[in-house]
């Protein structure tokens, strides 16, 4: 199998993150609840997997990243628990419905106001209007560091202005990483950001229920969750004290040591290197996609001789549609034929795919992880042009 689904969830991984849930398995009791050696070996584990976690995220307060079981219910802790009844809260065309959700449903049961930046055909951001957006009385920014449908990147100096619009008035920012923690630098301290919410089962290669969200000091997030926390039992609230305070329940400490080797696996080969192997695939797949006859979404800019431009950056995600095609046939030609995995639809994107004129037909995804080749993405372009030199028989194909 060529497995090009690296967007929805890692699927070669490696070997040490087998081996350490294996062995959490065998060897962990509960964190927290107990002094036996097992007990402690389970709290140790999961204390080093905050500092490796908040390391590749360029976080330097470890103690104040707490554990989730994915992105979705981090991103959920932030907004839940941080907007008021009636607030006001700025989002863009590039969230995940893990985002707008909860969103739409503090519009409709506690009355917020939404505003969102839109978004071109390109999948570009407008972020002037974004920055003019965020106005006095804004009660959280939202932001996605990388779109899951094009792959754009929010850039360094985009976001340090809308960290400094937020700022002067007042407004945390929440940066959704499920796309980009374990892929590239984040650099958390070093942009300001408030709130970055990440997952543990995509790029950073930890296992499905694992992830987690990073409070900056002076930031305050209302539990959503209450619960058991192990110490501080008379209190009767959720205790102050972090990380217990966003942590009600037993962690999925068996899991959290997967990551926690995951995270140090990604830091001994370095940010840096991965995101450049991820970088040259996307050129390699955009520039022969084209070449195939396909529609590729997205900001890719190239030179005159149909190459990507020099600086281009890009998160290792590329969607794309062939004509006469609908995309979900295209994906399941891809899968029954040439046994390559994709995903077609629509990508928990809706704003995003309405921004790209995709909202009927939808798009194919390809993405890309450390362990993807140049013979993988070699593979997927011959398979796509074999497709598009086909022409399809679907009755809602996208041009």
């Amino acid at each position: 199998m060529v497995y090009l689904n690296c967007a929805a969830t890692s699927y070669q991984r490696p070997e040490c993150v087998a081996a350490a849930v294996a062995d959490a398995l065998r060897t962990f009791g509960s964190s927290g609840r107990g002094a036996h050696e097992s007990e402690l070996a389970a709290a140790r584990s999961i204390a080093l997997a905050r500092e490796r976690v908040s390391a590749l995220l360029g976080f330097g307060h470890p103690e104040r990243l707490v554990f989730a079981a994915n992105a979705t219910e981090a991103l959920n802790m932030v907004i839940l628990g941080t907007v008021p009844d009636g607030g006001r809260v700025v989002a863009t065309d590039w969230d995940h419905n893990s985002i707008l959700r909860p969103l739409y449903r503090l519009r409709d049961e506690r009355g917020v106001a939404l505003g969102f930046a839109s978004a071109d055909r390109r999948g570009v951001l407008d972020i002037d209007a974004l920055v003019e957006a965020i106005v006095p009385g804004t009660s959280l920014v939202c932001l996605t560091h990388a779109s899951n449908l094009t792959g754009n990147v929010l850039a360094r100096g985009e976001l340090a202005r809308v960290v400094k619009a937020a700022h002067a008035v007042g407004a945390p920012v929440l940066l959704d990483c499920a796309q980009t923690a374990g892929a590239r630098p984040v650099c958390m301290d070093d942009l300001g950001v408030d709130l970055v919410a990440f997952t543990g089962h995509k790029a950073l290669m930890g296992p499905q229920g694992t992830g987690g969200l990073a409070v900056a000091p002076g930031v305050d997030v209302r539990p959503v969750l209450r619960g058991g926390t192990g110490v501080l039992s008379f209190e009767e609230g959720q205790p102050a004290r972090w990380p217990e305070h966003l942590e009600a329940g037993t962690l999925n400490g068996h899991g959290i040591a997967g990551l926690s080797a995951a995270a140090a696996w990604i830091a001994e080969r370095g940010l840096d290197a991965i995101h450049a192997h991820d970088l040259a695939l996307v050129r390699r797949f955009v520039t022969g996609a084209r070449r195939a006859g396909a529609t590729v979404y997205g900001d890719f800019p190239a030179t005159g001789e149909g190459l990507l431009t020099p600086g281009f950056d890009h998160a290792p995600v590329v969607s794309v549609n062939l004509p006469g095609w609908d995309s979900s046939e295209v994906a399941d030609a891809l899968g029954h034929d040439y046994d390559i995995a994709v995903r077609a639809g629509g990508h928990c994107a809706p704003r995003m795919h309405r921004a790209l004129g995709t909202q009927d037909a939808g798009a194919v995804r390809f993405s890309f992880g450390y362990f993807t080749t140049e013979q993988d993405v070699d593979a997927a372009l011959d398979a796509l042009a074999e497709l598009a030199a086909a022409g399809g028989e679907g009755d809602d194909a996208t041009a």
